[in-house]
């Protein structure tokens, strides 16, 4: 007992960058009590599908249309008849839910947020004006408000090895166990990244930070930071 809650006061410690309070402005998704007694981001990923579920039974119905089975949909948000969504799943206001975009379930997507054509989502948050707009699959992930994912790019969210994800910090060599088998990327407010980049399974990336196009991203990368490629992740001058 002493040692699992010596671990604990550890993992409360490290990577203190990354944590919510230092990704995230929760006033900025209609999920901000999932994040509620919780550290890290990557914590809330089990628990995305019950708390739609929760949080759609008492939507107002005067703003939000219940579609098929846990499905809640904005009468303000444009959703294309060939897009996909099975529940559990919130489509926030005035989100674009574009050609053939597949979400598999257990996700919210934020206020005035871009699902496109062909994008798959599965256990998601994606927070207000988030754009994942061509070709891109986000899988177990959250992204902060106003993040990008350029055309193709992926957060891969299962290890090669299958064994649990690890999140790492190379810059000060701290690192969390997740506990989880599958967790994709965490990205803060406003990150960019580039077309075509790869974000392998425990990538979190800190607030206003670019990712280089053609990027294969591990670990973390500190905010205010543009990612060029693993060995020159350099601060922004004017950030």
């Amino acid at each position: 007992m002493e040692h699992t809650e010596k671990n604990s006061m550890e993992n409360t410690m490290a990577l203190e960058a990354y944590q919510i309070r230092n990704m995230y402005d929760l006033n900025e998704t209609i999920a901000a009590k999932i994040f509620e007694g919780v550290t890290y981001p990557w914590e809330v990923l089990a628990k995305i599908g019950d708390f739609i579920t929760a949080l759609g039974e008492s939507l107002p119905a005067d703003r939000f249309e219940k579609r098929g089975e846990n499905v809640w949909i904005a009468k303000s948000a444009t959703v294309f008849d060939s897009a996909y969504i099975a529940g559990p799943c919130i489509i926030d206001e005035e989100a674009e839910i574009r050609q053939c975009a597949f979400i598999r379930g257990k996700a919210i997507v934020g206020k005035g947020a871009v699902v496109g054509n062909s994008t798959e989502l599965k256990n998601v948050i994606l927070f207000n004006r988030v754009q994942v707009p061509h070709y891109n699959y986000v899988g177990d992930s959250v992204l902060g408000f106003r993040a990008h994912m350029g055309a193709g790019s992926i957060t891969s969210n299962v290890k090669s090895d299958k064994t649990l994800v690890v999140v790492r910090d190379p810059q000060s060599g701290e690192s969390v166990e997740t506990g989880l088998k599958k967790m994709g990327a965490m990205l803060g407010d406003r990150v960019e990244v580039g077309c075509n980049s790869v974000l392998n399974p425990g990538t979190v990336i800190g607030r206003d930070s670019n990712v280089y196009p053609l990027s294969s991203v591990r670990g973390c990368i500190p905010a205010r930071h543009i990612y060029k490629d693993s060995s020159q992740v350099v601060s922004k001058q004017n950030g």
